[in-house]
């Protein structure tokens, strides 16, 4: 990997070659400013993304914030307590889309 490359933004990295003005604001506002305001943690913050990612079915972007999850302290078990908690507010489909997807990460940040 060259070195350009691996100072690249997730979102630069994920799009930048065809939505760089998105990407922009991803890092910039989103990243760089929503994410960063002092009403809440980030843990909380990852906490609430996860919810809203698996109750709306939002699997594109989950597998990426729930690495960052982890990053910002929630433990795997944490994770399957949201998902298992989310089956009964979102939906039993909700929680078992989310469930491979959380496999694979897990096994993923295992092997690291």
């Amino acid at each position: 990997m060259a070195k350009e490359e691996e100072e690249l933004s997730p979102a630069r990295k994920a799009f930048g070659d065809i939505a760089p003005a998105l990407a922009g604001y991803s890092d910039d506002v989103l990243f760089g400013d929503v994410w960063e305001r002092p009403g809440l943690s980030p843990r909380d913050r990852s906490l609430i993304t996860i919810a809203s990612l698996i109750s709306l079915y939002r699997v594109n972007e989950l597998p990426f914030h729930l690495n960052k999850a982890m990053e910002n302290g929630i433990s795997k078990e944490e994770i399957v307590e949201v998902i298992t908690h989310l089956a009964f507010y979102s939906g039993w489909p909700t929680a078992n889309t989310a469930l491979p997807i959380a496999r694979e990460v897990f096994a993923n940040a295992d092997s690291k």
